[in-house]
């Protein structure tokens, strides 16, 4: 199953441990008491008794595990229950071992560590969403005049759990309700007077509905985090070119990508959606350079518009331009290690160029052959400087061994033309580790 985008840490459960299970019974007439109460012509007038209803629904909520929380180990588990498990059978969740144990009222997942990972509730103490109720509740609480901190910590909480409940839903694979939960979740921290928009919320609803195939519901949030200016480094531009693409509407996915290569030019999802647009469609992927000019028109200083320019051209093989894209990110920039590490890969492309050219010429084409070689050998030991530049000047552990990961091959395939190629092959090949 794909990945979220982004990490999603469970947010703090308000359940208190070791609260004691209510029958169904009372829950619903504890409901059922302050429905009537804030129903009363009189009485409803104030914000209490929608506050207390508000209450009484979460409560209704919360009642199946109101003695569990996540993050506890098995044996405080078994304390904190208070019954056994009916079953206990080993599943496997999206890669990960659970024991899962079926208790009265719910499922409950231990990760291998032996905490409690997941609760699944499978017997709900009031029929429909009591979560969605208690919004109400508060909502009008706020309009009676409630204390404007109080409604918003309810909903925040309420936020919460909704948020869990879709990490549940997701973790158990379960796309179409995780988004529906997740929904929920970025809904009611929208709604007033709610002090936090939950845009993770937000975008996990579009991912969890792009994933499951509901496309409109997932433009539909994706459009939302646009509008709340929530692009996650523009990717959100890339994930709705794949929904329109889905739909097979392809000018709609262009306009998407162009419009996010204009805002984040250096996104390779944004990159890589456009590049192989343009190719499906038979058009010249250089006409992608074209959308760079009004970003270098806005941001002329930034090195990055000349790193992607090179990756283009590159990809088309029009190297002396790429080249020229490549040092002009350096030049903006002498400390950018990208513009040196683009140039070290066009570099090299040319000597692999090279091989394969000599390889496919005939065995007697002995002059060409050489020609080849010393094309092969020009080009490598013009990446070399490109490459140690990079690796003198990256903080990024990543690029510094992608770096000298290049170097050592380079140093090893001239090892032979001198002895201080010989050592710097051997410095390198400490460094990444022998194959």
């Amino acid at each position: 199953m794909k990945k979220l985008f982004l990490a999603l840490a469970l947010v703090a459960s308000v359940q208190v441990a070791n609260a004691q299970i209510k029958s169904d019974a009372d829950i619903q007439k504890a409901i059922d008491k302050a429905e009537a109460t804030a129903n009363d012509a009189k009485k409803g007038a104030k914000p209490a008794p929608w506050m207390k209803l508000g209450q009484a629904y979460v409560t209704a909520y919360s009642n199946p595990t109101a003695n569990i929380s996540t993050g506890i180990d098995k044996q405080t588990f078994a304390l904190m229950a208070g019954e056994k498990p009916s079953a206990t059978e080993t599943v496997t969740l999206d890669g990960q071992t659970y024991e899962k144990q079926v208790l009265s009222r719910a499922n409950v997942y231990f990760n291998q560590a032996g905490q409690l990972a997941l609760v699944e509730v499978t017997k709900p103490s009031v029929a429909g969403d009591p979560l969605e109720k208690a919004v109400k509740a508060y909502v009008t609480a706020s309009e009676r005049g409630a204390k404007v901190k109080e409604v918003d910590e309810a909903l925040q909480n309420i936020t919460g759990f909704y948020y869990n409940d879709a990490i549940t839903a997701y973790s158990l694979g379960n796309l179409s309700k995780a988004s529906d939960l997740f929904g929920k979740a970025a809904e009611t921290s929208m709604t007033a007077p709610c002090s936090k928009i939950d845009t993770n919320a937000v975008y996990n609803t579009a991912f969890t509905a792009a994933n499951s195939g509901n496309f409109e519901r997932a433009k539909k949030y994706y459009n939302k985090c646009l509008d709340l200016n929530y692009t996650a480094e523009g990717n959100v531009y890339s994930a709705l070119a794949n929904c329109a693409l889905a739909e097979k509407d392809t000018v709609a996915a262009k306009t998407y990508l162009a419009d996010g290569m204009k805002l984040y030019p250096d996104n390779s999802s944004i990159l890589t959606g456009l590049i192989n647009l343009y190719i499906q469609q038979k058009e010249d992927p250089k006409k992608i350079v074209e959308l760079l000019d009004e970003a270098k028109a806005q941001m002329p200083d930034n090195p990055s518009l000349y790193y992607v320019e090179g990756n283009i051209l590159m990809g088309v093989k029009e190297y002396d331009d790429a080249l020229k894209a490549y040092k002009k990110a350096s030049e903006i920039d002498p400390n950018y290690e990208w513009g040196y590490y683009g140039e070290g890969v066009l570099w090299y492309q040319k000597a692999v160029d090279a091989q394969n050219a000599a390889n496919e010429l005939p065995y007697n084409a002995y002059k060409e052959y050489d020609q080849k070689m010393e094309e092969l050998s020009t080009s490598l030991k013009n990446a070399i400087p490109a490459f140690e530049a990079c690796y003198a000047k990256t903080a990024d552990e990543a690029v510094k061994m992608a770096a000298a990961d290049n170097l050592k091959r380079i140093y090893f395939a001239l090892r032979n033309d001198n002895p201080e190629y010989q050592a710097a092959y051997e410095k390198y090949n400490a460094i990444v580790g022998a194959e």
